[in-house]
Order: structure tokens, then sequence, then C-alpha cells
């Protein structure tokens, strides 16, 4: 999804070769201004949200209601979004509760020093061959995180309790779950309930420009970097930084992965659009495992709705969403990691990035139906 942020300079029309894009203004008067100039364009616009602060304001006061249950309770809620140190926190306790099962692997730490934590689902052996999970690149997205948090306290509870098919896919190969692949974006989205601050996508790394900070971190992977759907602008919503993989952060993974050598599926969870895409971002062109990529897509789509009816659509991240160079998925692909694929999770633009809390447990769950037929799939079918 594109949005454009009405202080951000960018050219409404320019951005029409898009699909669709989501404007965001902070105060009525641009909200009206916005609206004028839309109609005198002939751009057909729908107001998804009239009042963003008011949901913003109402899920700052859910999460200090939680939190303060929670310590009540010394209990996690799934049902609710958390910070990265209570995130960090339930890792800590998920590995302390299954260290015959999960580990945390230290991958490296970021901008502003933060720590990136992977959680390693084994059952044993070395560098099997491995799946790649991870959410939140992009700050913003919170239900990522919170659907990241709810798998790994799944896939542990599968295994212990010998649900198919995690015991067997754990028999054969690995699972590495990154929760918080933008920690330092992540905090920066907890500061305030202010657009400005919750609506943050990119890292917090200095820029060329000092009123600009930060980089999409899903356009600084060396596919094509520099392509379509990227800007150099560092202003822009969509930087790619001055240099493919220039982000501390997205060299940590890459070395992590590379390092390892023997990951069969890399699989990034986004939100929002409900979309399950695979390879190519930056080009229209198919690629050479297109047909079965679009297969094993469609299959776990099917399981997914199979759970809520929720309906997601199917396609290349190019013709589904729009051109995007320099993205992981395409990344992972090019370096022989076929099953390649980025989630986008609910809405459909209702709430958007800020969908509410009560969706994130049946968000998790159904997204689990697709992730559970992919890894099976993967499992079953070496190369």
């Amino acid at each position: 999804m594109c949005q454009l942020d009405v202080d951000s300079g960018v050219s409404v029309k320019s951005l029409l070769t898009y699909f669709n894009f989501h404007l965001i203004t902070y105060v009525q008067h641009d909200m009206e201004i916005s609206q004028i100039f839309l109609k005198k364009n002939n751009i057909p616009f729908t107001v998804m949200i009239n009042n963003v602060q008011e949901l913003l304001v109402r899920e700052r006061e859910e999460m200090v209601h939680n939190a303060e249950m929670e310590r009540k309770s010394k209990s996690f809620n799934f049902a609710a979004y958390h910070d990265l140190e209570t995130i960090y926190s339930f890792m800590d306790t998920l590995v302390a509760s299954h260290s015959n099962l999960i580990s945390k692997v230290n991958i490296g730490r970021t901008y502003e020093n933060r720590t990136m934590y992977v959680l390693k689902f084994s059952t044993g052996g070395v560098k099997k061959p491995a799946i790649w999970i991870d959410a939140g690149i992009h700050a913003r997205e919170w239900i990522s995180h919170a659907t990241a948090v709810w798998l790994a306290d799944r896939i542990a509870t599968d295994f212990m309790g010998n649900r198919a098919p995690v015991p067997s896919i754990l028999s054969h190969m690995d699972i590495f779950l990154m929760i918080v692949a933008n920690p330092d974006g992540y905090v920066f989205t907890h500061l305030s309930p202010n657009p400005h601050y919750r609506l943050w996508r990119k890292s917090r790394s200095a820029t060329s420009n000092p009123k600009c900070p930060g980089v999409d971190l899903n356009r600084n992977w060396d596919a094509e970097f520099g392509g379509p759907g990227a800007s150099d602008d560092p202003c822009a919503e969509d930087y790619r930084g001055p240099s493919a993989q220039s982000e501390i952060e997205v060299k940590n993974i890459v070395d992590f992965i590379m390092n390892h050598g023997n990951f069969k599926s890399f699989i990034t969870i986004h939100s929002y659009m409900q979309l399950l895409m695979y390879p190519y971002g930056y080009s229209g062109t198919d690629a050479p495992d297109q047909p079965e990529l679009h297969d094993v897509a469609t299959s776990a789509s099917k399981a997914l709705n199979s759970w809520h009816g929720t309906v997601y659509k199917v396609g290349s991240i190019f013709h589904t969403i729009k051109p995007a160079s320099g993205a992981s998925v395409d990344w992972a692909y090019l370096r022989g990691i076929k099953y390649s694929f980025a989630f986008e999770l609910r809405d459909t633009g209702r709430y958007g990035f800020l969908l509410p809390a009560d969706q994130i447990v049946s968000t998790a769950r159904e997204t689990w139906f697709a992730l559970r037929y992919i890894m099976k799939y993967v499992c079953d079918h070496p190369y």
C-alpha cells in the first residue's frame, strides 16, 4: 500500500502510476484542501478513517490498560499490542519454557544500537535446511509483529503437543523467526499517540537530509536496487538508501542468511491489503518458478480462507500491489531461495495500519493456516 503524507512534498499525480494510495493528513484543514484537490482533478477517493487521532488515543489507552493487567496477572496477552521491551521479554520466557526446542540468536545491532534477535526452532543438527520468517520490517505494521509473536507460541505449542505438521517439519528443517526486523523504527512508533510517530515506516538512520531520517528497509536489498518503486529522495516513504544493503539492519539479516547457507524458504510478513505475493517486485517479468509459486500461494490462501473466510489476492509483487525494487523477497529468490513469499495481512483499508487489537488473534490464526501449508510444502519438496 502506498501512503502519502500531506507534508511529504510528493506530488499526488506522480502516485497515480500505482494501483492506489492513501493520503494521510494531520489536521482538518489539510483534509479539506486534499479533498478539494482530488475532486478538482477528478481523482476518485474514499475517506477510510475520518479521525486517525481518535484511533491512536484509543489504541494507546488499550495498551496502557493491558500492560497493567499483564503485570497483575503475570501473563502475556496475545490479543494486545506490545512494545519492543515486552516482546523481547516474551521471547526470553518462550525460550526458557522450551529450551529443548528454541534458542534466541543475536544477529547484530541496529543503527541506534539495539540488538536484533531471531528465534531458532530446531530439534538438533547442524545447518539443516531452514525456513526464514520475518515481521515488522516496516515499523508501523504492528499487526505483523503481533502475528509473529502468536506464531512463535503456536509453533512451540504444536511441537510440544505433537500436532501435525510441525513435528514432522522440524524433524527435517529448522525454522528461524524474526519478530521485529526494524527495532529502531518500532520503538519510534511507540513514542507518542501522534500520526508522525505511530505511522512511521522506515528505519531511524541518518540520511543526507537532516530533516528526513530513515530508510525504507524493504527497498535497500541488493535486488535491482534503485529500480522502479524505490525513491532516491530521503524524505520519501520508500527512500531506498544511498546504496544496496547500506543499512545495518538489512546487512545483519543478509549476513546471517548467507553465512547459514541452507535456507529453502524466505517469508516476510507485512500489512495491509490481504495479499500473498511472490517474486518479482522489480519487474513485471514472470519468475522462472512462477507457476509453482503461484500454485503454492493459491493453496496457502485457500487454507487461510478456511478459518474466517478472509479473502487474499495472490500474485507477483509487481502485478499485485506495485513495483518495488530492492525488496527482500526478490533478494532471497535471486540468491536461490526458491520458496520466497510476502504476506500483506489484514485489512483492506478500513483500519489500515491501525488494525484494532481485537483482530490480532484471528489474523494470526488464519495466517498460521497459510504459513503451515507453505512450510509443509517446502519440507515435502526438497531441492
